[in-house]
């Protein structure tokens, strides 16, 4: 028996043993598909018709320009102009696709798409111009995508580049169908899992307001356990006014146990003596006294997409049909589906270009709320979420304790013992119930925090291992899941381990590998910063540098060295960054170049910004000022270097989190003499 199966297994004796009374756990959540892409699916993608090509693109758009990668793939295989090529995005009229999620569009999907269209191709020159391609797989060397012919390895213009500057682009919020009215669905200010509902509300003020059109008591599905109360209007500038003018008081039951916001988690609180549940690394380090021996604290980070949510849904003679920006079109046409008690049949899913997701739009939300506003409207209806909206009542990236002791014999790391307490990431509380969390907790654990917590270095006896908490603020994927975090305290407790006995940290990395591609991307990362010549200046603000390296899901690999600058009154800035990236095959090195400076972007923000203000009862943050996010004034110059270490891609889009934030932490070490062990780092 496959473990999924045994999982799924698992979940139906669970929900079983729980019995009809309880009838919230009565039926088991819809469960996302990730099909593994192959040539016959890829057949789908590509048509031709007159002379002309149509990419109906596989994954979803969300500002990695995927598009333009795989329009090189498909002009080279067809050897075709690329004015020949066009782009289309995909409902789920497609055959299923996975989520687009895991850096591995070009990973997964780049040889199927290069097999279909060198069938088509070969078809075409048979002269056959109607019907079915059969795919006829060729070893990986003799597709013109490996060989790096054509457009491969080359600048290319950005799919929709023009169509963005000019406003001409659409993403969900942009659909317009006859007759759209606007809705939105409010929710008590309080934590997702507060069971709240509302209890009064002024209706007749409401429908005093001009543009008003209906409150919506059936406005679909809870979130978490946050009832919902609907509203619609002819226009959207209507509804603010009409959430002032109902003042819904709501109603809201707290756990007793409460809920402290600055401390969720906290590893101390198991004694360590005690094992965590789920264990990583078990390699029995020995007792005895440690050289380094740190707490880590990371807080709530919400994603920070600058598009906030939306939809568009539309029902017809009994069918549904939606315009979505979502990661994951078949996982919410699947939602829908089941929620509204229709066959997948009848549901449609139109993706849409969507404006950032991070892994953070990949749950049914606004979907829900649209389609069933829509029902009772008899009309197009459009969900945007507000600011305040994607703050309270999405998923967030977990907090994280971690203590990290490691101990150095004859200049190496001979001991070393890493432990955290999270919250769920891949069984993320947004969709799943508690009791189904626990059988994952006790069966399997939860991959996304485990994510980068083995260390890439050679350690005789490693141990790592966490424990899982829920938590009232649902949490769950956010870029590079536990890479971030664990990479953080990992690279930050080897720096200390350096320092504690005087040895040069590139240098000590170096001493602790055996990965050939690690080792390369260090060394050149070195090189490129003249990592060994380089001298804190005597006079002015004080500057320090600091190294990291990592590697993202076995298959990719960087480091990077951050320089930064402590003013005078405390405030830190990034001066410059150097990094060495390698990720394969590069397709498009301008885009993966793109990926690399908003990963070390996101390091920033991870280090220096990244938090989620919240009381005992609710998140209050409201705006980007609450929560920020970095600006264009936190930018400093990047010097990026791109090596191929294998013939394969491997993926580009989080890979730096493994490391960028562990090299700023590095820096502010060396240019204050202070460790930073809780985050954001404060100047004041």
């Amino acid at each position: 028996m496959r473990r999924r199966s045994f999982l799924l297994g698992s979940f139906g004796t669970l929900v079983a043993l729980i019995g009809a009374g309880t009838a919230v756990y009565a039926t088991l959540p819809v469960i996302p598909k990730r099909p593994t892409p192959g040539t016959d699916d890829a057949l789908g993608w590509i048509a031709h018709h007159e002379g002309r090509f149509v990419l109906t693109l596989p994954r979803i758009e969300m500002g990695q320009n995927i598009a333009t990668a795989f329009k090189q793939i498909a002009c080279t295989e067809l050897n075709v102009g690329w004015e020949t090529v066009d782009v289309s995005f995909h409902d789920t009229g497609l055959a299923r696709v996975r989520s687009t999620v895991g850096s591995e569009s070009i990973m997964l999907f780049a040889e199927p798409l290069a097999q279909a269209c060198a069938s088509l191709r070969d078809a075409l020159m048979r002269g056959e111009r109607q019907g079915l391609v059969s795919v006829e797989p060729r070893p990986r060397e003799q597709l013109r995508t490996f060989a790096r012919h054509g457009e491969i390895g080359r600048t290319a213009e950005i799919v929709q580049g023009r169509e963005i500057v000019t406003g001409n682009a659409l993403y969900a919020s942009d659909i317009r169908r006859p007759g759209t009215l606007f809705g939105r669905v409010l929710r008590a200010p309080a934590m997702a899992e507060y069971v709240s509902k509302p209890r009064s509300w002024n209706a007749e003020a409401a429908r005093a307001i001009p543009g008003f059109i209906a409150i919506v008591e059936d406005c679909g599905p809870d979130i978490g356990n946050a009832k919902g109360l609907g509203i619609i209007a002819e226009r959207p500038g209507v509804l603010d006014r009409v959430v002032e003018a109902l003042d819904v008081v709501w109603q809201t039951e707290e756990p007793s146990t409460g809920f402290s916001p600055d401390a969720p988690v906290d590893v101390d609180r198991c004694p360590l003596e005690e094992t965590p549940s789920n264990i990583v690394m078990d390699g029995g380090p020995q007792p005895g006294s440690w050289d380094v021996d740190l707490k880590f604290d990371i807080p709530f980070a919400a994603h920070g997409a600058i598009e906030p949510r939306a939809a568009v849904a539309e029902w017809a003679q009994g069918k549904l049909t939606v315009w979505a920006g979502t990661q994951d079109a078949f996982f919410i046409r699947d939602c829908l589906a089941d929620t509204f008690g229709v066959s997948t049949e009848a549901v449609t899913v139109q993706s849409c270009r969507v404006g950032g997701s991070f892994g953070g739009k990949t749950t049914c939300t606004v979907e829900a709320e649209a389609a069933a506003l829509s029902r009772v409207a008899e009309a197009p209806v459009k969900v945007q979420w507000t600011r305040a909206q994607e703050l309270a009542f999405a998923f967030h990236r977990p907090p994280s304790s971690h203590r990290i002791r490691a101990r150095v014999e004859d200049g190496q790391i001979s001991d070393w013992d890493h432990r955290q307490v999270s919250s769920h990431i891949i069984f993320t509380s947004a969709v799943v119930p508690s009791l189904m969390q626990q059988a994952t907790d006790a069966l399997i654990g939860d991959g996304g925090v485990a994510r980068g917590m083995s260390a890439p270095y050679i350690i005789p006896r490693a141990k790592a291992a966490y424990d899982l908490v829920r938590l009232p603020v649902h949490t769950g994927p956010w870029r590079g899941l536990g890479a971030g975090p664990n990479g953080l305290v990992i690279e930050s407790a080897v720096d200390e381990a350096a320092l504690a006995v005087g040895a040069d940290p590139l240098a000590f990395r170096l001493a602790h590998i055996n990965d050939e591609r690690l080792a390369a991307v260090l060394k050149a990362v070195g090189d490129m910063s003249a990592w060994t010549t380089w001298r804190n200046p005597a006079y002015g603000p004080r500057v320090g540098r600091g190294v990291a390296c990592g590697i993202y899901k076995d298959v990719s690999y960087a480091a990077v060295v951050a320089e930064v600058e402590v003013a005078a009154d405390g405030r830190l800035g990034l001066r410059e960054f150097w990094c060495a990236h390698d990720c394969g095959l590069v397709i498009n090195p301008d885009q993966v170049n793109a990926q690399c400076e908003g990963n070390l972007m996101w390091s920033i923000g991870f280090v220096l910004h990244d938090h989620l203000p919240m009381e005992s009862s609710r998140i209050v943050a409201e705006t980007f000022i609450d929560a920020p996010i970095p600006r264009m004034e936190d930018t400093p110059k990047m010097t990026i270097k791109l090596i191929e270490g294998t013939d394969s891609p491997t993926g580009a889009g989080e890979t730096i989190m493994a490391c960028g934030p562990g090299a700023i932490a590095n820096a502010i070490r060396a240019a204050t003499g202070i460790r930073p062990t809780r985050f954001p780092v404060r100047t004041s």
